[in-house]
C-alpha cells in the first residue's frame, strides 16, 4: 500500500503539484487534428492537467492553446471570433495570436501601447501522426517530441482511438502494467469456446521479471506451457504516461497514452501499429477499438464532453449476467469496457492506503516508485525526469510469444522489442487471441 502523502503525490496533476510539474516537462497528446479541421475553424474547449483551455487553428493553420479566460475581464475565449490570424474575445474585442500576445485592443485609444504589454497564458502545440500535442512546461523552447515508431509510419499502418475515463490517470494506467488480471477480467470460461469471448490460459499465476530502463520499466511475464515451452508477455512503461501491452499474432503492437485531463478524468488514447505492413482488420477489431461513433456518445462543447463512452457507470457497462454465468468471467462485452468498469468502480481517485498487494503486483509497485521518485527529485533538486531530453529512447515495442523453457526473454525478443529485427516472434495463438 502507499502512504496517504505518496498517493496524493502520485495522483494530483494541477499546476504546482509535484506530479503536475513532472507531467508539464513532456509533450502530451491533447486532441485529434481532425477536431480542428480547417484554418479559422471553431475554437475547441480543452481540459488538460486541470486547466481549462481553448484550442484554435489560426488563418495560417497553426495551432494555439490559450487560457480559457480573456486577460481583460475573464470572459471565455470559447465564444471568440477566430479571424485573421488570431482569436478575438467577443466581450470587448481583445485579440490574441497563438503565442498569447494581444494583437488588438479596440476598446483602448488608438495611440495606446497597452496591448503590447498583455500576453495571455499560452502553450506551444505541434502536430504529429494526425494528433495535436501540447507542451505545458517551463521551457521557452520545448524539448523534442519523443521518437515513437508509430508516428513515423504511413497512415495505413497505425490507428489511434480516444476514450474518456471518469477516474484518475494512474489507476487507469495501472491496468496496462498488471498482467495477472488478463485471464480473469478478460477471460472466457471454456477453453474450447471462441477466442472472441475472451482469452484463456490454464496458468493464471504469472511469474514477473522486471527490468528498469532509461525510459521507464519493462517486464516479462511467463506462464508454463504443456509442450516444454514458456509463454511470455512483455509489457512496457515509458515516462510519464505511455504503456505498451503485448503484441498481436500478426505483429501489431498495441498500447495506450493516458492523458490526465484533471485529477479525476483521463483521456486514454489507444494506439496500435504494425511496423511491417498495413493494418489488419482482425488485429484492430479484436481489441474492441476503432469503431468510432458506435462506441461514443455524441460530443458536446464542454471540456469533458468529448469521447465519452456509451458503455458507462449509468448502464453498468452493458453487463450481461447470463453471459457471465455461462461464457465469460465478467459478462461485460469488450476489453475496453471491462477495463473501464474496473477503473471507474474504484472511485474517482483510489485510496491506496486501503490496498493489499501481492507478488503479481510488483510491476505496479515499481512504476509507482519511479514516478514518485522522479517527481520528488524534480521538486527538490530540479532533476529533469527520464526521457525529456532523450526522444530516441521511445523507439521500443512490446512482444508476446513462446520460447523454449529456460531461454531468456530478453535474448529471445530483444531484437524485435528494440527494432533490430522485424521478424515477428512466434506466438501461441491459443492463448494470445483477443
Amino acid at each position: 500500500m502507499l502512504s496517504a502523502s505518496d498517493n496524493e503525490m502520485l495522483t494530483r496533476v494541477g499546476r504546482g503539484t509535484p506530479m503536475g510539474d513532472l507531467m508539464r516537462q513532456y509533450w502530451l497528446p491533447a486532441v485529434q487534428s481532425a477536431e480542428l479541421p480547417d484554418a479559422d475553424s471553431d475554437p475547441l474547449r480543452v481540459r488538460l492537467l486541470g486547466e481549462d483551455l481553448i484550442m484554435f487553428r489560426d488563418t495560417r493553420g497553426k495551432i494555439g492553446l490559450l487560457a480559457n479566460s480573456c486577460s481583460h475581464r475573464g470572459a471565455s475565449l470559447f465564444y471568440g471570433r477566430n479571424e485573421e490570424g488570431g482569436l478575438r474575445c467577443v466581450y470587448h474585442g481583445w485579440k490574441y495570436d497563438i503565442t498569447g500576445q494581444c494583437l488588438d485592443m479596440p476598446s483602448e485609444p488608438a495611440e495606446s501601447n497597452f496591448k503590447d504589454k498583455i500576453k495571455a497564458r499560452a502553450y506551444p502545440c505541434t502536430e504529429k501522426a494526425g494528433m495535436i500535442w501540447a507542451y505545458m512546461g517551463p521551457r521557452e523552447t520545448p524539448p523534442e517530441m519523443p521518437h515513437f515508431e508509430w508516428t513515423e509510419l504511413p497512415e495505413d499502418q497505425f490507428v489511434v482511438t480516444p476514450a474518456l475515463r471518469a477516474c484518475n490517470w494512474m489507476q487507469a494506467l495501472e491496468g496496462d502494467i498488471d498482467t495477472s488480471h488478463l485471464y480473469f477480467l478478460h477471460g472466457r470460461l471454456n477453453p474450447d469456446d471462441s477466442p472472441a469471448l475472451g482469452v484463456y490460459h490454464q496458468d493464471r499465476h504469472p511469474h514477473l521479471e522486471i527490468i528498469h530502463t532509461d525510459y521507464g520499466i519493462v517486464y516479462g511475464a511467463s506462464r508454463d506451457e504443456a509442450d516444454a515451452t514458456t509463454y511470455w508477455r512483455i509489457t512496457q512503461f515509458g515516462f510519464p504516461i505511455f504503456t505498451l501491452f503485448p503484441m498481436n499474432d500478426d505483429g501489431g503492437v498495441p498500447g495506450h497514452m493516458w492523458t490526465p485531463l484533471d485529477d479525476t478524468h483521463t483521456l486514454v488514447w489507444t494506439v496500435i501499429w504494425n511496423p511491417t505492413r498495413a493494418k489488419s482488420d482482425w488485429a484492430y477489431s479484436s481489441l474492441g477499438i476503432g469503431r468510432g461513433d458506435r462506441d461514443h456518445l455524441e460530443n458536446t462543447t464542454e471540456g469533458l464532453g468529448r469521447w465519452r463512452m456509451r458503455a458507462n457507470k449509468a448502464n453498468d457497462y452493458l453487463i450481461d449476467r447470463d453471459l457471465q454465468r455461462t461464457k465469460t468471467f465478467t459478462g461485460i462485452p469488450t476489453i475496453p469496457m471491462q477495463d473501464q468498469a474496473m477503473n471507474e468502480s474504484m472511485g474517482a481517485i483510489y485510496d491506496r492506503t486501503n490496498e493489499h498487494l501481492g507478488t503479481s503486483d510488483s510491476m505496479v509497485i515499481q512504476v509507482r516508485r519511479r514516478l514518485i521518485r522522479a517527481a520528488a527529485e524534480l521538486r527538490d533538486h530540479g532533476t529533469i525526469p527520464p526521457g525529456v531530453d532523450n526522444p530516441e529512447w521511445y523507439d521500443y515495442r512490446s512482444a508476446s510469444g513462446t520460447l523454449p523453457k529456460g531461454e531468456s526473454w530478453i535474448d529471445g525478443f530483444g531484437d524485435w522489442i528494440y527494432g533490430r529485427s522485424n521478424v515477428v516472434p512466434e506466438v501461441n495463438l491459443r492463448v494470445t487471441e483477443r
